[in-house]
């Protein structure tokens, strides 16, 4: 299980470092850069992806092109999330992003619907609307911050739709990831190409540190997953129910203790129909 506990936790400290990046004055763009760079290289040196698996006519280059869009696109627009809206609620929507990867899988997958899948996603649709809600029930709505919890919600579970297509195609999850990463960072350099002549944007080592440290949290998130499920083959279900309740306890506490972020009854409601939809989402029978 110490697997499940590094994997979540990097997963939160991915946000922690989204969260303290206007305060430390990184560049979150230039983070997002880098970073990618950081996890393209670790990939290479720790997983080894068979790079063969892509040499073939029929690879499946529209999803890994995708891939390599949406990723770091989702990865600004978590920051801005964490930046608007706190660690909370963003981490909460990023993991109900299972929801709709429940929904892609019963339209375009085949999995059937059983009753405990069809309870935890009635749950998890309550918790999204709770999560939505303002923590000042005083304030004037934040169409904002609703945006970009709802784009936090939908991209990652295009991340996963994508995923699962391009596993679908046999393509090896490792050398999926390794091409994504690498075209990642090149398209996200040619950005902060693009900002340094239009807005004078300058890079800084700084900027870079931060964004290899997020690329080695990222990276970590990845790497530790699929060593707890190699350490628990049998129990698949257990392992994505730890994480992703894990993630959403942890993150909790972290951005209530840490950061003073404040949480209404209905987002705490919420929080806990966010845990059992994903108990029941996770445990049910395949």
């Amino acid at each position: 299980m110490h697997f499940i506990l590094l994997s979540m936790t990097c997963s939160v400290l991915v946000s922690v470092l989204l969260k303290l990046a206007p305060r430390r004055g990184w560049d979150v763009g230039q983070m997002v850069t880098w970073n990618y760079l950081g996890a393209a290289m670790l990939s290479a040196w720790l997983l080894r992806p068979p790079p063969a698996a892509l040499r073939h006519g029929d690879a499946p280059w529209p999803e890994l092109l995708a891939l390599a869009v949406v990723l770091p696109t989702l990865f600004l627009v978590l920051a801005a999330a964490v930046r608007r809206t706190g660690i909370v609620r963003s981490d909460v929507a990023q993991r109900l992003s299972l929801l709709l990867s429940l929904g892609a899988a019963f339209l375009l997958f085949g999995e059937q619907a059983g009753a405990m899948k069809l309870a935890g996603l009635a749950l998890g649709l309550c918790a999204v609307v709770g999560i939505l809600a303002r923590p000042d029930t005083h304030a004037a709505p934040d169409r904002r911050g609703w945006m970009l919890l709802l784009a936090v919600w939908i991209g990652f579970a295009v991340v996963d739709v994508l995923l699962k297509r391009l596993a679908v195609a046999g393509t090896p999850a490792t050398a999926a990831l390794q091409v994504a990463f690498v075209l990642a960072f090149l398209g996200m350099l040619l950005w902060q190409g693009w900002r340094r002549v239009r807005h004078g944007v300058r890079p800084g080592l700084r900027h870079i540190a931060a964004g290899l440290l997020l690329g080695l949290l990222n990276f970590g998130n990845i790497v530790f997953y699929v060593r707890a499920h190699q350490s628990l083959p049998e129990s698949p279900a257990v392992v994505f129910a730890s994480m992703n309740i894990g993630v959403v306890v942890l993150g909790t506490a972290v951005g209530v203790l840490a950061f003073g972020e404040k949480t209404s009854t209905l987002n705490r409601i919420a929080i806990a129909l966010a845990v059992l939809a994903i108990g029941l989402i996770s445990l049910a029978p395949r």
